[in-house]
């Protein structure tokens, strides 16, 4: 299996061994900011509170 050297997706400096796939502590939390911070998202509309508490029981009715 070849392994490339991939930049850190956040700066594009040479990735760190330590902090893989990231090149420092500040790349890797700026990455998860954009997670919290609704920086990355999946396509498609919001789902209902409705549609999530289905999911949560498991269709299962009272």
């Amino acid at each position: 299996m070849t392994s490339k050297n991939r930049p850190c997706p956040i700066c594009k400096k040479p990735r760190s061994q330590e902090h893989a796939p990231f090149c420092s502590s500040r790349c890797r939390d700026r990455d998860l900011s954009k997670w919290f911070g609704d920086g990355y998202a999946v396509p498609g509309r919001p789902a209902l509170p409705e549609e999530i508490a289905a999911e949560v029981v498991g269709g299962k009715e009272e």
